[in-house]
């Protein structure tokens, strides 16, 4: 509770700034305040608190990821100064609401009622719909915000439909006692449950860019502002998937049966189409699109196979896959002032011109593909691990055969930047973003060495 009421004190306090015309004070207070934040959730640490007849549970699963979606803010926000520094109208309202957005995620990890979920969704969403068309003089930016909003709102009802099945079904929006009723049904669930159910998986799948329920993202990932779209692909996606796993995690006390064939074949469609697409992909944003679907159906494999590591191997994910990204953003965001694009030939000689930067992109690209001995080749060996201990080898067959065909895309960039010819003049990078860069990649070469840090955490 306390972190909740840290954020939203911080997202209201920068809005008051902002009206006090101290722009200067704006970045340095975020980051401060975001600190302070992180520090207040981790103190929460096997200390469990339930608020408000438990519609708000503060347990180490929460604390856990909501220290993650707040150290990725936090990372976020360390690039906004190079990413705003020619902007001259204030920022007040973008970063606001960016806070706001926060204490939404953040929601959706420590709920233990169905109707703190959709509050906390709808305080994610409600907030992204505003970032995303935050360009307001590119159509591109526009174009994303309406699509945005309109499947969004439309996939919200779908959640809610779900919602109102599950109570009429089980008698409560308690996570705690539609477990009860769940196990008193020995496995023969009411129509009206399983429907449900599958409206329930249908609304969180949109927020996650689970295929089917994906086609929003490439759109929308390459018309949002490059830093916000950097926030859409960590936060919202770590905040949504261990929204759904906490959901089966707490409800289902590991029966696995009804749900566990759709989440399944979900998984594998997302992991196949995600990177058999992102081959194709011109140009690095799209492509980190595609590569942010593939990542949702791995992480797809904690819920599926639930386990006693199964926490802790989504944790060690969600945290790799979000510093590779911010760090691949982070690259990103410089090759779109130097080029005004970011295809990738305008990434060609960088590796000579710019050996910091490229040797960061190539970390965060090698992290991303799960090759060895970086964070993401860690987080995908405990995660098959556990997939494998609950018999699901033909999952993590089609996992590992995922994770070869990525390598054909991530390598794309690589090869640009190390053997092609330099396209043009080196990038202009001021060095506390390079500190940033440099942080983010020591962080996941520590991570990929040292993984028992986080590794029975939980």
């Amino acid at each position: 509770m306390s972190t909740i009421t840290s954020i939203t004190l911080l997202g209201i306090l920068v809005l008051f700034l902002g009206a006090m015309k101290k722009q200067t004070w704006l970045l340095p207070l975020i980051l401060a305040g975001l600190v302070i934040s992180m520090v207040l959730t981790v103190m929460d640490w096997n200390s469990f608190h339930s608020w408000y007849n438990g519609m708000l549970i503060v347990d180490n699963t929460a604390v856990a990821f909501s220290t993650v979606l707040i150290f990725s803010t936090f990372l976020i926000f360390s690039l906004a100064a190079h990413y705003y520094r020619g902007v001259q109208r204030p920022l007040e309202d973008i970063y606001g609401v960016m806070i706001f957005a926060l204490a939404g995620a953040v929601m959706m990890t420590s709920y233990g009622n169905l109707i703190m979920l959709f509050l906390g969704i709808e305080t994610l969403s409600i907030a992204l719909y505003v970032l995303a068309g935050s360009h307001k003089e590119a159509i591109v930016s526009n174009e994303a915000t309406l699509k945005y909003f309109l499947l969004g709102s439309f996939l919200s009802g779908f959640l809610l439909f779900g919602i109102a099945l599950i109570y009429g079904s089980s008698g409560s929006f308690d996570l705690h006692r539609i477990s009860l009723f769940v196990a008193s049904c020995a496995g023969t669930y009411p129509p009206m449950f399983l429907a449900g159910l599958f409206l329930l998986i249908i609304g969180l799948s949109f927020k996650i860019a689970i295929v089917p329920f994906h086609f929003w993202a490439p759109d929308v990932y390459e018309g949002t502002p490059t830093l916000l779209t950097a926030f859409m692909a960590t936060v919202v996606k770590t905040a949504s998937i261990v929204a759904m796993y906490r959901f089966f995690t707490h409800t289902f006390n590991g029966i696995h049966g009804v749900w566990e064939t759709t989440i399944w074949i979900l998984a594998a469609i997302t992991i196949l189409l995600g990177n058999f697409t992102g081959v194709y992909q011109p140009n690095l944003k799209r492509m980190l699109a595609y590569s942010s679907i593939s990542h949702s159906g791995y992480m797809l494999l904690a819920i599926v196979s639930f386990g006693a590591m199964s926490d802790n191997a989504l944790l060690l994910y969600s945290l790799s896959y979000s510093i590779a990204t911010i760090s691949a953003f982070g690259i990103l965001i410089l090759v779109r002032e130097a080029h005004g694009n970011d295809f990738f030939s305008s990434m060609n000689g960088i590796g000579r011109t710019n050996p910091l930067e490229a040797f960061c992109l190539t970390v965060s690209m090698l992290s991303l593909a799960g090759i060895p001995p970086l964070a993401g080749f860690m987080a995908k060996y405990y995660l098959f691990t556990t997939a494998i201990e609950k018999g699901m080898v033909w999952l993590v067959i089609i996992a590992i055969a995922g994770s070869a065909i990525s390598i054909t895309y991530y390598f794309k960039p690589i090869i640009a930047m190390y053997l092609r010819e330099n396209a043009g003049e080196p990038l202009k990078v001021e060095w506390a973003y390079k500190v940033h860069l440099a942080f983010m990649t020591l962080a996941l070469i520590i991570i990929g060495l040292a993984p028992f840090l986080l590794i029975g955490l939980l």
